[in-house]
């Protein structure tokens, strides 16, 4: 599940580009209240909201459609030029907040931790994964009545037991779903029966070597869930909602005939030169826009919005919805609105979100300095293209 930029130029190691990001343990958000938070107790569900609706608790997991935020631990940071690399503009907790119930992250070996890197450590570097758990055990302490979904890339192939171990120390361990072999992949339980019992986390991970009866709520990635195509360069390319992997599920109506969970991938790379691509933010208001009337349409006449792709693959899996939704710049869109949609939300039915003002549409966006220098890089000839990234890179990471 290799998402790759390519930050990268002729006679350039990965070794020498070390991009800064913002530390994931900084308190960028905080969740405070007055009340007493009730205990997730059989008695204490009866009305309440599960994933910010009532009228989710009684659905199975796998009959909702989770929005997912995709690389959530890569933060886009205008301030330098390589910040452009990054896929979000709000950190995890505060997507948790915003409504976003599935956290996709990329993870190495360096220096014997588990650390959250994108394509390498040596090139993207967000902190140990136990740092960001930790933040994520905490948000679950304060929303007893929230199921999450991790999807974590295991880069550097490290067993069930090198996650489980971090899982422990981060506090997130007593939250992990157990998913029953015995079941098959279509028994899943309810929202709400998985908050009585207060295993609340569900964790992929793509792919771990072998199973682990000591960490049975590691699953791993693609014995439940298949993915649509991920390396999109041409809007276009959104129509295409078959099988991309695992190729030996054959195809997408053979994965749900299995019980399969469908998650279909909805972002972005903007080509800056033949050697660097970075997620396509100048486009993302079409991209994350939950339109099905074709006005995101573009020049070959194929919408390629968030909301167009869904109800298209919806179709082609013959009614099945999207189980999982990931995106870049989740706040755009706004995504959730698609998500919404599918779970027939409005509303008058969710509630508990945090949405800040500079999520808002029409808030200044965090996006204009990331689109403005892709436009001026496309403007540019290949040349100078590769001189200006090469020079902006040595002065910031120097």
């Amino acid at each position: 599940m290799d998402r790759n930029y390519r930050l990268s130029t002729p006679g350039s190691t990965a070794s020498n580009l070390v991009v800064r990001v913002p530390s994931p343990s900084a308190p960028v958000f905080t969740v405070s209240t007055t009340a007493t938070v009730p205990s997730p107790s059989t008695s204490a569900l009866s009305g309440m909201a599960c994933n910010n609706s009532p009228l989710l608790c009684g659905r199975a997991y796998n009959s909702v459609t989770h929005l997912g935020a995709h690389d959530s631990a890569f933060l886009r940071n205008t301030h330098e030029l390589t910040g452009i690399a990054g896929d979000q503009f709000f950190n995890a907790t505060m997507a948790l907040s915003a409504g976003v119930r599935l956290l996709q992250a990329q993870v190495h070996l360096l220096n014997g931790t588990l650390h959250l890197c994108h394509t390498s450590c040596g090139l993207l570097d967000a902190g140990p994964l136990e740092t960001w758990l930790a933040l994520i055990s905490d948000w679950m302490d304060n929303n007893p009545h929230d199921v999450v979904t991790l999807l974590l890339v295991n880069s550097d192939h490290q067993s069930a037991a090198t996650f489980g171990r971090v899982f422990q120390q981060a506090g997130l361990a007593k939250y992990g779903y157990a998913h029953p072999a015995a079941k098959g992949a279509t028994a899943w339980p309810t929202l709400q029966a998985m908050i009585a019992a207060n295993t609340r986390l569900v964790t992929f991970i793509a792919s771990v070597p072998a199973a682990d009866a000591s960490y049975p709520y590691l699953l791993n990635e693609f014995d439940h869930v298949f993915e649509t195509p991920y390396m999109i360069t041409n809007l276009a390319q959104f129509s295409n909602c078959s099988l991309d992997r695992p190729p030996t599920a054959g195809s997408a109506v053979s994965a749900l005939r299995a019980g399969m969970l469908p998650l279909m991938n909805h972002f972005a790379y903007a080509k800056v030169s033949s050697s660097i691509q970075i997620p396509d933010v100048s486009d993302i208001d079409i991209t994350n826009s939950p339109d099905t009337t074709g006005t995101g349409s573009n020049g070959g006449g194929i919408s390629a919005t968030l909301g167009t792709q869904a109800q298209l693959c919806t179709k082609q899996w013959g009614g099945t919805k999207p189980t999982f939704m990931l995106v870049d710049f989740f706040n755009r869109g706004p995504a959730i609105t698609t998500a919404d949609n599918l779970n027939g939300l409005t509303a008058a039915n969710t509630v508990g979100r945090t949405i800040t003002k500079e999520m808002q549409p029409g808030a200044a966006s965090k996006a204009s300095s990331g689109a403005t220098f892709i436009a001026r890089m496309t403007r540019m000839s290949l040349v100078w293209r590769l001189i200006v990234t090469v020079v902006a890179l040595s002065i910031v990471l120097q």
